[in-house]
C-alpha cells in the first residue's frame, strides 16, 4: 500500500505543480498588464531602452508575487481535484480505500511549503523589489518625452528653444524650412534663425544634438537701442552653413538611489518594521506629553478661583433671553478700551483653538502612520496564511464540483478571490481610519475564509453532493412532488 501511495502522491504532485506554475505566471501576467495599462501614458514616448523597461517589468512583477501566489494555489488546487473528479480518478482512489484527506495530504504539505516560501519572500525579497520598482517608476515618470520634432509643428522639448520644421525627410534626420527661436534670455522672439534645410546628428558625447543648417539667416532685434520702440532696429546675418548644438542630457533617464522611499513602511522587513513602530509610538507619547506640558505652562497664570462651580445642567433658558456678561475688571477702562481688550481676548482664544486643531490633526497623522506600519507587519503573515487557506477551499471544492479545465474553476476562483480582496481592502481602510483594530482589519478576510475551508473539507471527506447539480435537481423535484400531492 505504501508503494502505491508513493506513486499516487507523485502523480498528484506532478499534475498539481504543473498547473500551479502555469496559473501563477498567468496571474502575474494579468496583474502586470493592469499595471502597464495604468501607467501607459508615463511610459510611451520616453525613448526608454529595453534594459530600463526590462528592469521595471521585472521588479514590478516581483511585487505581484504575494497576490498571485494565493490565487494560483486556489485555481490550481481547484483544477487538479476537479480533473481527478471529472475523470473518476478520485472515485477510483476512494474505492481502493484511500480517503480524500489522504489524497490531499501531499498537496497540503506543498501548500505549507509555499506558505513558508511566501512569508520569506514577503519579508526579504518584496521590500527590495518594491523599493527598486517604485524608484524606477518615479524616475521614468519624471523623464522627458523623447526628442522628436514633428512635421509642421512647433517643438518645445528643449529648454529655451522652440523649433519648427516645415517638412521632414524620409531618413528622419533631414529637416526642411527650419525655424529656431532662441528664448534663453526670456525676452520673447528677438533671436530667430531660419534655414532652407538642416541635418541632425548626435555629438560624440551623446549629450548634445548638432544641427547643421544650410542657406539661412540669423535675425536679432536690438532691444537695447534707444529708438527701438519707434524704428525696431535688428541685425541680420546670412550664412551658407552653420552649426547649432542643443543640450539633450535632460532626455537621459536619471536613475536615483531610492533614498526617498527607503523609510516607507512597504520597503521594510519585519525587524525594521518593529523598530520603526516602536520608535513612532515612543515619539507619539513624547509629543503628547510635551504638548500637554506646553499647554499647561502657557495658562498656568490663570486662576481657577473664579470658575463657576454651580451645576447648570438641564437648566431651561428662554430662547429670547439675553444674558449680559459682567466682569468688574473691565469697568476700570473706557468703552473703547474694553472693546479692544475683548477683541484681543477673542483673537487669543481663536489662535489657541487653531493651535489645538493643528496639533490634533498632527496627532491623527502620526497615529495613521503607526497603523500603516502595523498593517504592513500583519500583511507579512496574512498573505502567507492565505496560501494555505485558499488550498483548503480549492482542493475540497474541486473534489465536490468534479469539473476540471479552465472554465468553471476560473470563475469560482475569481469570485472567491475578488470577495477576499474586497473584504481585505475594505477592512484595512476602516482599520487605518482608526475605526477597527489593525489585527481585525488585516485578518478579517482570513477569519471568514477559514471556516468556509473547514466546512468544504468536511463535505469533501463525507462525499457530500453540495454542489452537484443533479443532486439539487432531485431535491427540488421531491419538494415539488410533495407540494403537488
Amino acid at each position: 500500500m505504501g508503494h502505491v501511495l508513493k506513486k499516487l502522491y507523485r502523480y498528484i504532485l506532478s499534475s498539481f505543480i504543473g498547473t500551479f506554475i502555469f496559473t501563477f505566471f498567468i496571474a502575474v501576467f494579468i496583474l502586470l498588464m493592469q499595471f502597464l495599462w495604468t501607467y501607459l501614458d508615463d511610459l510611451v514616448g520616453k525613448g526608454l531602452g529595453f534594459d530600463v523597461l526590462g528592469k521595471l517589468i521585472f521588479y514590478t512583477s516581483i511585487t505581484f508575487v504575494p497576490m498571485a501566489m494565493p490565487l494560483a494555489i486556489l485555481l490550481s488546487s481547484l483544477m487538479c481535484f476537479g480533473n481527478l473528479g471529472e475523470y473518476y480518478e478520485l472515485v477510483a482512489m476512494k474505492a481502493s480505500g484511500i480517503s480524500v484527506w489522504k489524497i490531499m495530504r501531499p498537496l497540503f504539505i506543498f501548500a505549507i511549503v509555499m506558505s513558508m516560501t511566501a512569508f520569506v519572500f514577503s519579508n526579504n525579497v518584496l521590500p527590495v523589489a518594491t523599493l527598486k520598482s517604485k524608484t524606477l517608476l518615479r524616475d521614468v515618470r519624471k523623464q522627458k518625452m523623447s526628442f522628436d520634432i514633428p512635421e509642421g509643428m512647433f517643438y518645445k522639448g528643449i529648454d529655451g528653444y522652440t523649433i519648427r520644421a516645415g517638412k521632414k525627410g524620409a531618413d528622419g534626420t533631414t529637416l526642411y524650412d527650419v525655424l529656431i527661436y532662441d528664448h534663453t534670455e526670456y525676452k520673447g522672439n528677438i533671436k530667430v534663425t531660419s534655414a532652407d534645410s538642416a541635418t541632425m546628428a548626435l555629438a560624440p558625447s551623446q549629450k548634445e544634438i548638432v544641427f547643421t543648417l544650410y542657406h539661412g539667416s540669423n535675425y536679432n532685434e536690438v532691444i537695447d537701442d534707444k529708438e527701438y520702440r519707434t524704428k525696431r532696429p535688428f541685425e541680420k546675418m546670412a550664412f551658407d552653413k552653420q552649426y547649432v548644438s542643443f543640450d539633450i542630457s535632460d532626455f537621459d533617464l536619471n536613475q536615483s538611489d531610492g533614498d526617498v522611499f527607503k523609510g516607507h513602511q512597504s520597503m521594510l522587513n519585519i525587524s525594521q518594521l518593529l523598530v520603526a513602530i516602536d520608535s513612532l509610538e515612543n515619539s507619539d507619547v513624547e509629543r503628547h506629553i510635551s504638548y500637554k506640558n506646553s499647554f499647561r505652562n502657557r495658562f498656568q497664570h490663570l486662576s481657577s478661583k473664579d470658575v463657576i462651580n454651580k451645576n447648570t445642567k438641564n437648566k431651561k433658558v428662554d430662547a429670547d433671553t439675553i444674558t449680559v456678561f459682567k466682569w468688574p475688571f473691565l469697568e476700570n477702562f473706557s468703552a473703547k478700551e474694553q472693546q479692544s481688550i475683548v477683541n484681543m481676548a477673542t483673537t487669543a482664544v481663536k489662535n489657541q483653538i487653531d493651535n489645538i486643531e493643528l496639533n490634533i490633526n498632527d496627532f491623527k497623522r502620526q497615529d495613521t502612520n503607526i497603523r500603516k506600519h502595523q498593517q504592513v507587519l500583519h500583511e507579512k503573515f496574512s498573505l502567507s496564511i492565505a496560501c494555505l487557506l485558499f488550498f483548503l477551499i480549492g482542493a475540497p471544492l474541486g473534489a465536490i464540483i468534479r469539473k476540471g479545465g479552465l472554465g468553471l474553476p476560473i470563475v469560482i476562483s475569481v469570485v472567491f478571490f475578488v470577495i477576499y480582496y474586497i473584504i481585505t481592502i475594505t477592512c484595512q481602510r476602516i482599520a487605518i481610519a482608526g475605526d477597527m483594530p489593525i489585527f481585525l482589519g488585516v485578518w478579517t478576510s482570513s477569519l471568514i475564509i477559514l471556516p468556509i475551508g473547514i466546512f468544504l473539507t468536511m463535505k469533501a471527506t463525507t462525499d457530500s453532493a453540495l454542489l452537484d447539480g443533479e443532486s439539487w435537481k432531485k431535491t427540488f423535484r421531491k419538494i415539488f412532488r410533495k407540494n403537488n400531492n
